[in-house]
C-alpha cells in the first residue's frame, strides 16, 4: 500500500511554465505601436525530404504588421522571379513547390528571414537548408571470409554517406536478426565484431543494413559468407552450455587485445550538452569482460550508463566537468589490457545573459546586455535593424561597451531592433531585442475580478498582467487594507504576479493589485477561495487472492464539498477498463472471479478540478501452477526409469507436490492412472515399473490453489515381460441359484499382468469330501459351477497365468453354493406388553438344517387391526421388525397406544422368507396424547387475549381434558405461573389481561388417564407502540404535503368530488331514484362481535366460509355442519358418558343435525370424530 498526494498532472506543467514567465520581460500590448519580434522559425540545420515540398518557417509580430524578405547565401532572394517559391499570407514562411517539377537540391543553401516595419527590422537565424539523401550501396562481390576458430573477426559495414546518418543493423540474407552477445556485437561505427569466432558462427551469413529516416528505406549490403577452420569439425549442440566450451572444442586460450580503438591510448572531443560515447571492443579467448573507470574520480552515476554488453560508456548532457581521462579494462583468465581515452569538452556559444526587449519612456536611461560563454570564448557582434552597428547612423544617446549598449535620455527616434550575434568555431547564437520608447499610463491586461480557487497548504500565484511606460510599480493589498504584500509568505515577481508560498485558511479573501507610474494608476482585483484538500483516508491494501475469488479494494475519500469529486482507477499506471467482472463504486472497486491477468498494482485516483490524491495497492493472484514441460526419460532399466521435467510457473503459490501419472496402450489405452507422488522441491524421480507395460508418463503440479493441467506426455518405454507375481484379489464363491455357485474375482490390471495373454486358472472342490480339484482356464473375471447341492461349502483357488508362466500358488477361499427358502417357522411365539408403544417377543429358534442357507435374521410382521376408540379408522398397513442373527427374543417399538395388533414371525436367509408362524394378537394400553393442533393466540384489544386450538391428531386414549399454563413476562422479568384446566370438548378460552404492557407465554397440553401429553407453546403478540406510528406518519405527512405532485393530486380529487356532487344534485332535482336498502325491508345480519372491539382475524380457515357453504338471501352465512355443538355428536339430544363418567359422545356417529342459531357457548364446540378418523 502506498500513498501519494499530488495535484493533477496539468498543474505541474502549468506551474513550470509560470515560473519561466515570472522573470520574463513585460510585453507591449498588441494595440500599441512596437517593432517586429520573431515568433517562429525553422531550425538552424533544416533537413527536408526530397519527396515533399520545402517549407522554411518565419513568423513575426509587430504593430504595424511587419513585412518579410529573405536572403539566400547572404544575397537578396527575389521570390517573385521563381514560380516555384511563394510566401504564405501574413507570414514570412517560404513554400517551395515541386509538383510541377524541379530538383530540391537546387535550393540547398543558407537562408535568413527579415521582418520589418517602420520601427525596425528583426532577423531570423541563418537556416541551413539540406535535402535528405539515401544513396544506394555500391555493388561489390564479397569473397567468403575464412577464419580460424577462436580468432577475432571484424565485418565492416561502410554504409554510404546519408543525410542524416542512417541507422545500422545486421541481419542474415533471409532477414533474420543476428543474435548479439558479449562475444558478437555491433560497434558504434556499424561494424560487426567477433571477439572470437566459433564453429556455430558459420551457420548463417551476415548482411549489413542501413535504414534512412526521411525516405523510410532500407539499403542492404551484399552478405558476407563465413567459413570457419576448426580442429573439431563436429558441431555438437550439447557443448554450447559446457562450462569450458573452448577447451571442449580444442580452441587455444589467448590474452585480450583491442579491436577498437587501436593501441593503448586515443582522444575524443565532444561538445557541451551532447552525449559522449566511449567504446572499447576487445578480442580474446575466453571472451574478455570490459570495465570502465575515470582517472582521478568516479564515473558520473547520474549521467553514465553502459551499453552494448559493457563495451560502450554513454555520458548524457556532457559538461566541462566531464573532461579528463577515461580508461577501459578488458580482462579474461589469461590476463588484462587497458586503453586510455582523453576526453576534451568544447562548447558552442550558450547564453549567460540574453538581451531582452527594452521599453523606455522619453528621457529614460536603459541598457541591452549580451553575454555568452563557450569554448573557445565566443566573439560578440552588435547589429541594428539587420545592419552592423558600425555602419548605422550615429546616435549621441547610444554607447557601445563590449557586450553592453547603454542608452541615455532616450527619445522617440531611438526606437529600433538590435541584434546580438555571438559565435565561435562550433556555432553561433543570434538574439533580437528591440528598444521601444512609449509614453503610456498604467493599464491592466487581464479580466477584472477573477476567481482563483486553491487547495489548502499549496503554493499559488495570483497574476496581474499590466503595462505602462515608464514601467509602473506594482503593489498588492488584501481586502482593500493593510500594507503592501511582499516578504514572508508573499513574493511579488517582476511581471507583477504575487506568489503565496503556502496557502492557509486566513489567506482567503480579495486581493487588489495597483500599478502606478507618473502618468497615473490602474488596479484589478482577484478573489481567492481556499478549499480543503482531497484526501484518501481509507486506502486500498495489498492483497493476496486465490484465482476465482472476489476481491474488494477500498478507497474512501474526504474532499471539499464545493468541488466535484471524481474517483478513477489505474492498473499498472494505465487507465483501468471496468469490464463485466468488475464493479466500481464510490468507495471501492470489486473484482469478481479474480484471474491471473488481474495481478498488478491498482491505483485509486481521487481528483477534483484543483487537486488529486493517489493510493496504490498491489494485488497478487494465486493461481494454479503452469503445466510442467520437457519431460525426459533417462537411466532406462528393466524395472525402473528416471523421469525429469522442468517445472512451470507456480503463479505466486509454491508448488507442494508433483503427481506422476502413466498410461498403457494394452488394457486401457487412453486412461491415465496415478503412479506416484513427489514433493514440490524435486523435478526428477526414479519410477518403479512393472514388466510388459508400454508406459507413457505425464506430470501434474499441485499448489494450494489447485492442480495444473497435465504436462505433454513423455515418449513411450516398454518393459520386458515376466510371469505374474500376484494372483487376482477379492475371490468369492456365491450361489445365484439354489443349484449353482458363481466364482468371481477382481481382474488384474496392466501393471500386474507382467506379460501377454493374461488368463486365470480356476479350481474348486467340496470342502467336506476332500475330492480332487476341478479346474478350468478362464479369460474373464467369473465362472459358474452348476449342479451343486443346496448351500454346501467349497474350497476355491484362482491363479494368474500369462505367456511367460504361472503366478504364485493362490490362497484357498471358502465359498458356498446357492441357498433355498427356509423350511420352518419360529414356534412358541410369546408376547409381553412393555408399555403403550412397545412389546417384548420371545420364540423358539428353528433347526439349522431347515434354514437351507445362511440365517440372516428373524423377522416380525405386524399390523394395526383397530383402535379402541370407537369408529376411529386406522391404517392396516403391514410393518416389520428385524432381529439379525440367530437369537430367541427381541423388542418391537413405535406402536400406537390404545390399539389392537396382530403379529406373525418368519426366519430369513439369503434367498428370502420362510413360512409364517401362527398369528398372535395383542392390545396396547392407553397412552398420552400428542400436542393440540393449530394452537392460535389473538389479541383483539389491550384488555383481552383469545386462545383457540384443535384436538390432538393422535389422542392415544380417551381425552379427559386440557391443561393451560401461562405466565406474564416483561423483558427478562417473569410473573407467577397460572394453571387452567378445561373439559375435553373445550377449544376456546378468553383471558383478561392484568396490564396492557406485559406479554404472555402459553403452554397447552391434552390429558388422558395416563397423563398429560406433548405441549404446544405460543406467545401473545407484542403490544403496539402508539407513539412511533404517529410520529412516523407525521414526518411522512410533512414530507409528502410539501411535494408538488401531492398538492396537484389533492386538487384533482377535490375537483372530481365537486363534479360528482353537482351531477347528483341535478339528478335528484329531476326525480332520480337511488337503490337504497331500508332497514325495514332487508334485515341485516347480527353484528360481528369483532367489530365492537376493533379486532381483525387474519386466519383464512376460521373466518371465511368453507367450500360448499351457501349465503342466505339476507346476506348472512348459514352455519355449517361443523358448528361446535356437542349435541350433534351424541346418539340423542344429549351427550353420553361411560359408567366411570368419562365423556364418549365425541366418538359416536352423528345421526341427524338440527339447525341452530349459533348462540351456543364457546366452551361446547369442535367435533373431533373427523379429526380422529385421520389417526
Amino acid at each position: 500500500m502506498a500513498r501519494q498526494q499530488q495535484p493533477p498532472p496539468w498543474v505541474h506543467a502549468a506551474f513550470l511554465l509560470c515560473l519561466l514567465s515570472l522573470s520574463g520581460a513585460i510585453e507591449i500590448p498588441m494595440d500599441l505601436s512596437q517593432p517586429p519580434t520573431i515568433t517562429k522559425q525553422s531550425v538552424k540545420d533544416h533537413i527536408v525530404d526530397p519527396r515533399d515540398n520545402i517549407l522554411i518557417e518565419c513568423e513575426a509580430k509587430g504593430n504595424p504588421a511587419p513585412s518579410f524578405h529573405w536572403t539566400r547565401n547572404s544575397r537578396f532572394f527575389n521570390i517573385a522571379k521563381d514560380p516555384r517559391v511563394s510566401m504564405r499570407r501574413r507570414s514570412g514562411t517560404l513554400v517551395i513547390d515541386f509538383r510541377s517539377g524541379g530538383r530540391p537540391e537546387e535550393y540547398e543553401g543558407e537562408y535568413q528571414c527579415f521582418a520589418r516595419n517602420k520601427f525596425g527590422t528583426a532577423l531570423s537565424n541563418r537556416i541551413r537548408l539540406q535535402v535528405s539523401k539515401s544513396p544506394l550501396w555500391p555493388k561489390e562481390n564479397l569473397d567468403p571470409v575464412v577464419v580460424q576458430e577462436g580468432a577475432p573477426l571484424t565485418l565492416q559495414c561502410n554504409p554510404p554517406p546519408g543525410l542524416p546518418s542512417p541507422v545500422i543493423f545486421w541481419m542474415s540474407s533471409s532477414m533474420e536478426p543476428i543474435t548479439q552477445d558479449k562475444r558478437v556485437s555491433q560497434g558504434h561505427n556499424g561494424d560487426l565484431y567477433f571477439s572470437n569466432v566459433m564453429l556455430q558462427d558459420m551457420q548463417t551469413d551476415y548482411s549489413c543494413n542501413a535504414r534512412f529516416h526521411f525516405t523510410h528505406t532500407i539499403q542492404q549490403k551484399n552478405a558476407f559468407t563465413l567459413k570457419v577452420l576448426t580442429n573439431n569439425p563436429y558441431n555438437d549442440s550439447s557443448l554450447r552450455n559446457h562450462p569450458d566450451i573452448y577447451s571442449a572444442r580444442g580452441v587455444a586460450e589467448r590474452t585480450p587485445s583491442f579491436m577498437y580503438p587501436q593501441g593503448t591510448a586515443s582522444s575524443q572531443m565532444v561538445l557541451r550538452g551532447m552525449d559522449l560515447v566511449l567504446e572499447c571492443i576487445a578480442s580474446g579467448v575466453p571472451t574478455p569482460d570490459i570495465a570502465w573507470y575515470k582517472k582521478g574520480g568516479d564515473l558520473p552515476s547520474d549521467k553514465a550508463k553502459f551499453e552494448n554488453f559493457n563495451k560502450a560508456l554513454r555520458i548524457t548532457n556532457v559538461s566541462e566537468e566531464d573532461s579528463g581521462e577515461y580508461f577501459c579494462l578488458a580482462s579474461n583468465k589469461m590476463g588484462s589490457i587497458r586503453h586510455t581515452i582523453s576526453v576534451r569538452v568544447k562548447a558552442a556559444p550558450y547564453w549567460l545573459d540574453e538581451p531582452k526587449n527594452l521599453i523606455l519612456a522619453p528621457g529614460e536611461d536603459g541598457r541591452l546586455v549580451c553575454r555568452a560563454n563557450g569554448n573557445p570564448k565566443p566573439t560578440v557582434q552588435w547589429m541594428v535593424n539587420g545592419e552592423p552597428l558600425q555602419s548605422a547612423p550615429p546616435n549621441p544617446n547610444r554607447e557601445v561597451a563590449g557586450d553592453t549598449i547603454i542608452f541615455r535620455d532616450t527619445q522617440i527616434s531611438s526606437r529600433a531592433v538590435y541584434q546580438c550575434n555571438t559565435s565561435n568555431e562550433h556555432g553561433y547564437l543570434l538574439a533580437n531585442a528591440f528598444v521601444s520608447v512609449l509614453d503610456v499610463p498604467p493599464r491592466m491586461l487581464s479580466p477584472r475580478n477573477q476567481l482563483i480557487r486553491v487547495i489548502l497548504y499549496n503554493r499559488t500565484r495570483l497574476d496581474c498582467p499590466f503595462f505602462g511606460s515608464p514601467i509602473p510599480t506594482l503593489r498588492w493589498f488584501k481586502n482593500g487594507q493593510g500594507s503592501n504584500l511582499d516578504g514572508g509568505n508573499y513574493h511579488v515577481y517582476e511581471n507583477g504576479s504575487l506568489e503565496i508560498k503556502m496557502i492557509r485558511k486566513e489567506d482567503q479573501g480579495i486581493y487588489t493589485c495597483v500599478a502606478t507610474n507618473i502618468l497615473g494608476k490602474a488596479e484589478n482585483q482577484v478573489r481567492l477561495e481556499v478549499k480543503d484538500p482531497t484526501r484518501i483516508y481509507r486506502m486500498p491494501e495489498d492483497q493476496v487472492a486465490k484465482r476465482g475469488t472476489t476481491v474488494q479494494l477500498e478507497c474512501r475519500v474526504k474532499h471539499d464539498p464545493s468541488l466535484k469529486l471524481t474517483v478513477s482507477w489505474l492498473k499498472d499506471d494505465e487507465p483501468l477498463y471496468i469490464g463485466n467482472r468488475m464493479k466500481k463504486e464510490d468507495d471501492s472497486l470489486t473484482i469478481f472471479g479474480v484471474a491471473e491477468r488481474d495481478q498488478g498494482s491498482y491505483t485509486c485516483v481521487a481528483s477534483t478540478e484543483l487537486d488529486q490524491d493517489l493510493a496504490k495497492a498491489y494485488l497478487t493472484v494465486l493461481g494454479r501452477p503452469d503445466r510442467p514441460r520437457d519431460l525426459e526419460l533417462t537411466d532406462l532399466a528393466e524395472r525402473s526409469v528416471r523421469l525429469t521435467w522442468i517445472p512451470g510457473d507456480d503463479n505466486n503459490s509454491p508448488i507442494t507436490d508433483y503427481v506422476v501419472q502413466f498410461e498403457e496402450d494394452q488394457f486401457q489405452p487412453g486412461v491415465w492412472h496415478d503412479h506416484s507422488k513427489f514433493p514440490g522441491s524435486v523435478n526428477s524421480a526414479v519410477l518403479q515399473l512393472s514388466p510388459y507395460v508400454n508406459y507413457q508418463f505425464r506430470v501434474i503440479a499441485i499448489n494450494e490453489v489447485g492442480s495444473s493441467h497435465p504436462s505433454l506426455p513423455s515418449e513411450r518405454y516398454r518393459t520386458s515381460g515376466a510371469p505374474p507375481e500376484s494372483n487376482p484379489a477379492d475371490v468369492k464363491g456365491e450361489g445365484t441359484r439354489k443349484n449353482n455357485m458363481e466364482i468371481t474375482w477382481t481382474p488384474m490390471n496392466a501393471t500386474s499382468a507382467f506379460g501377454p495373454n493374461l488368463r486365470y486358472i480356476v479350481k474348486w472342490r467340496r470342502r467336506e469330501t476332500r475330492e480332487t480339484w476341478n479346474n478350468v482356464t478362464v479369460w474373464g473375471s467369473r465362472y459358474v459351477v452348476g449342479q451343486t447341492p443346496v448351500y454346501v461349502p467349497y474350497e476355491i483357488r484362482v491363479q494368474a497365468e500369462n505367456d511367460f508362466g504361472k503366478g504364485p500358488e493362490p490362497d484357498t477361499v471358502i465359498g458356498y453354493s446357492g441357498e433355498d427358502y427356509p423350511r420352518a417357522a419360529p414356534t412358541d411365539v410369546k408376547i409381553r406388553v412393555l408399555n403403550s408403544t412397545a412389546i417384548s417377543l420371545q420364540w423358539n429358534r428353528v433347526y439349522p438344517d431347515t434354514v437351507q442357507g445362511q440365517l440372516r435374521e428373524y423377522r416380525a410382521y405386524y399390523w394395526r387391526e383397530s383402535s379402541l376408540l370407537r369408529n376411529l379408522w386406522v391404517s392396516q398397513k403391514r410393518q416389520q421388525a428385524s432381529f439379525p442373527g440367530d437369537r430367541p427374543r427381541g423388542v418391537v417399538s413405535r406402536l400406537f397406544p390404545y390399539s389392537n395388533y396382530k403379529l406373525e414371525m418368519v426366519v430369513v436367509n439369503g434367498r428370502g422368507d420362510g413360512p409364517r408362524s401362527e398369528t398372535k394378537e395383542f392390545t396396547t394400553p392407553e397412552g398420552v396424547p400428542s400436542a393440540p393442533r393449530r394452537f392460535r393466540v389473538r389479541q383483539p384489544n389491550l384488555e383481552t387475549i383469545n386462545l383457540e386450538w384443535d384436538h390432538p391428531e393422535h389422542p392415544n386414549g380417551i381425552l379427559i381434558g386440557y391443561t393451560l399454563k401461562y405466565v406474564a413476562f416483561n423483558g427478562t422479568k417473569l410473573g407467577k405461573q397460572i394453571v387452567e384446566n378445561f373439559s375435553p370438548n373445550q377449544t376456546k378460552f378468553t383471558m383478561q389481561r392484568a396490564d396492557p404492557v406485559s406479554r404472555y407465554r402459553f403452554t397447552l397440553s391434552a390429558r388422558t388417564q395416563v397423563g398429560s401429553g406433548e405441549a404446544a407453546t405460543e406467545e401473545s403478540p407484542a403490544p403496539p407502540n402508539e407513539a412511533t406510528p404517529t410520529a412516523a406518519y407525521t414526518n411522512n405527512q410533512a414530507d409528502i404535503a410539501t411535494q408538488g405532485w401531492f398538492i396537484g393530486l389533492m386538487c384533482a380529487i377535490a375537483l372530481l368530488v365537486l363534479i360528482l356532487l353537482i351531477v347528483c344534485f341535478i339528478k335528484r332535482s329531476r326525480g332520480g331514484k337511488y337503490p337504497v336498502r331500508e332497514k325495514k325491508d332487508v334485515p341485516l345480519g347480527p353484528e360481528d362481535p369483532k367489530e365492537e372491539d376493533g379486532s381483525f382475524d387474519y386466519s383464512d380457515e376460521d373466518n371465511k366460509p368453507l367450500q360448499g357453504s351457501q349465503t342466505s338471501l339476507d346476506g348472512t352465512i348459514k352455519q355449517q355442519e361443523s358448528d361446535d355443538s356437542l349435541v350433534d355428536y351424541g346418539e340423542g339430544g344429549e351427550g353420553q358418558f361411560n359408567e366411570d363418567g368419562s365423556f364418549i359422545g365425541q366418538y359416536t356417529v352423528k345421526k341427524d343435525k338440527e339447525e341452530t342459531e349459533g348462540n351456543e357457548s364457546s366452551e361446547a364446540t369442535s367435533p373431533v370424530n373427523a379429526i380422529y378418523s385421520l389417526a
